[in-house]
């Protein structure tokens, strides 16, 4: 299962002042950047936070449905995330590789830093029997493990290397553009790793500003 931390943001207003070029219309941007902490009548705006204002948000989503030469500003609009998946899953999220990086935890060099455990594995589609034998990898994982750190044998580390299952869970931090998310969040959907795809899909939709009302311009409201 897909484990999504820590999503920042960044390149907001830079990104609206130039949604607004073409035009020369900046001034009627409404948009704000709190520098100091301020209560809204209903939401609480922290340090830091870039809130569109109606007119800026209408303008950003008619030229979003207008197609991608007037959606440039989504580009320009940069999405970090930490994710924790199945070395699986991320041979389905390493075919975004357009304006996109990651940097992962390295199974090169530390796949013997610590003793494998269940957890440590995306399981949660296991019969009982097929869990059975997981656990009987992953306790040939740790007898090599062991092998290893205490001869530094390298046939010991391909052992680790090459019985290590894809449902192994690799941390990577990545890095898009708003653009490109909202491309996977469309593509992935009613995906048949819908226990993988959809926690991802989720926590973009509740934790990335406006990714919602961005996506519904784009592709319009889900069908259930």
């Amino acid at each position: 299962m897909v484990k999504v931390e820590d999503i920042e943001t960044m390149g907001w207003r830079k990104a609206i002042k130039g949604m607004r070029n073409p035009l020369n219309s900046w001034d009627k941007s409404d948009s704000e950047f709190y520098t100091v902490e301020t209560v809204a009548v209903e939401d609480r705006y922290l340090i830091g936070e870039f809130i569109l204002g109606p007119n800026d948000l209408d303008l950003a989503c008619h030229l979003i449905k207008a197609g991608p030469e007037h959606r440039k500003f989504l580009r320009m609009i940069h999405v970090q995330i930490d994710i924790t998946g199945p070395l699986y899953w991320w041979k389905e999220m390493d075919t975004y590789k357009v304006a996109t990086v990651a940097n992962s935890c390295s199974t090169m060099h530390k796949i013997h830093a610590k003793e494998f455990e269940l957890s440590d594995f995306s399981h949660e589609n296991l019969k009982e029997t097929e869990t059975n034998i997981l656990l009987n990898i992953i306790g040939a994982l740790n007898f090599n493990r062991s092998c290893y750190i205490e001869t530094k044998y390298k046939t010991y580390w391909w052992q680790l290397i090459q019985l290590l299952p894809s449902s192994y869970n690799q941390l990577r931090t990545w890095d898009g553009n708003m653009e490109t998310v909202l491309s996977i969040l469309h593509q992935r959907a009613h995906h048949k790793l819908d226990t993988d795809w959809e926690p991802f899909r989720q926590a973009c939709f509740n934790n990335i500003p406006y990714c919602k009302e961005f996506y519904e311009a784009m592709y319009g409201k889900e069908e259930n």
